[in-house]
Parts: structure tokens; C-alpha cells; sequence
């Protein structure tokens, strides 16, 4: 399977072709047509298989069908990473994939000034890799705009929190959800709860063995647990 058959645009291709890049890995081949279709992914591969390239080409590939031809674009892909080191590594990786697409991208990070990371940010950029710390800063700053990248934040008392939860999985019929809790404890508690619904989840974190975490895995990629 060459790249040409994954559904990229000719622009895309050109990048790859420039790289020396002729045959897609299999993480690439399993994720690039399912995120072109505007599905979600969640996916894990050894370090040196092309996990970047496999979300970063389709991630460009999106925005650049619908450009936005004025200076002060909204940012339409956020590209989130655990360190400085991976963020500056990524944004490197976008824009060479990128290098014919009409798109701006740009990194921020902390340790550094932010002012000139503003500068660039209200000139536009459709596409923003940052560090979670960092992300937060311009948040509080509004220096930073994600009204594009979709979110919703529905007020309800802490002590119904569970409650709204089940109900918004029920309602809307979700198949796969990812929850994130504040520590290890009320992940567990909250699977409990969700059990108790009739919902199947699993807890995954820190304090369980390698081995539980592993089965928590599979039977969330197999849909046996649905909630996770």
C-alpha cells in the first residue's frame, strides 16, 4: 500500500515523497482514513512508527480544504503534548507536512517569553501545538482563541456530576467515552457508579497492575467496556 491510496491530497503526497517517505507504517495506514472521515481515534504505537505523521497529515489536510483567506483566522486544530521537547518536535513535523498547504501553524511553550508567542497567535494560525501549561496561560491572557476546536461545559452541583453523566451517555446513545478524574480514587468510584447505571466501564491508572490495565484497554478497543 502506497500513501497515494490513503485519500491524502497531491500537496500532502509531495511532502511525504520529499521526506523519502513511500509506504505508509501500519499505524498511518489504520488511522489516516478513519480521522479524513472525521472520526475520532484513539491509538498507541511503539516510538519510530510515525504516530506524527499519522495524525498530523490528515490534521492538514481538513483545514486546508476550507481555507480561511483573512489574517486573523480562528484556530481550527489544537495539538496538545506532554513536554516542550515533543511540542517543538511536533510543530517541526507540521510544517514540513505542511510546507505546500496554505496553512500557519506555531508552537507554544513555557520557560520562554510570551510575548512574542502572543504576536504570533494574533497575526492567526490555523493550526497550535502547545504544552498544557503554557495553553492555560494565553487561556487566561485570551490571547489565545479555540471558539473554532468544540467543547461544552455544562454547569451542574458537584454531587450530581455522576448523575448527568449517565444521562448523557444514555441519551445521546455514546458508544466509547474517555473520562478523566481528578485522582486515582474517583476513577474507581466512578466506574463503580457507572456499573451501578448499567453502564460498563473500567478505571485505569497508576495504582492498578499492568496487567489490569491491560485488560481495561482491550475491552475498551473491543467495546466490552464502553466507558473508560
Amino acid at each position: 500500500m502506497s500513501f497515494d491510496t490513503l485519500g491524502l491530497s497531491a500537496e500532502l503526497l509531495r511532502a511525504d515523497g520529499a521526506q523519502g517517505y513511500s509506504e505508509p507504517t501500519p499505524i498511518q495506514r489504520k488511522v489516516i482514513p478513519v480521522i479524513l472521515a472525521g472520526r475520532d481515534v484513539l491509538a498507541g504505537a511503539r516510538t519510530g512508527t510515525g504516530k506524527t505523521a499519522g495524525f498530523a497529515l490528515p490534521l492538514l489536510q481538513r483545514p486546508s480544504a476550507n481555507p480561511i483567506k483573512n489574517d486573523r483566522r480562528p484556530i481550527r486544530a489544537l495539538i496538545l503534548t506532554p513536554t516542550r521537547e515533543l511540542a517543538i518536535q511536533v510543530s517541526a513535523s507540521v510544517k514540513t507536512y505542511g510546507y505546500h498547504l496554505p496553512l500557519q501553524s506555531t508552537v507554544v511553550f513555557g520557560r520562554v517569553k510570551i510575548n512574542p508567542q502572543i504576536k504570533r497567535l494574533r497575526r492567526g494560525v490555523d493550526i497550535l501545538v502547545a504544552t498544557p501549561g503554557r495553553l492555560l496561560d494565553h487561556g487566561g491572557r485570551k490571547t489565545v482563541n479555540l471558539s473554532q476546536i468544540e467543547q461544552v461545559v455544562p454547569p451542574v452541583d458537584k454531587c450530581r456530576k455522576r448523575e448527568l453523566l449517565s444521562h448523557m451517555i444514555g441519551s445521546r446513545n455514546w458508544r466509547q467515552v474517555l473520562v478523566f478524574t481528578r485522582t486515582k480514587h474517583g476513577a474507581n468510584r466512578l466506574a463503580q457508579q457507572l456499573e451501578q447505571d448499567g453502564l460498563s466501564a473500567a478505571a485505569i491508572h497508576g495504582n492498578k497492575s499492568q496487567g489490569a490495565r491491560t485488560r481495561a484497554l482491550s475491552g475498551f478497543k473491543s467495546g466490552e467496556s464502553r466507558y473508560w
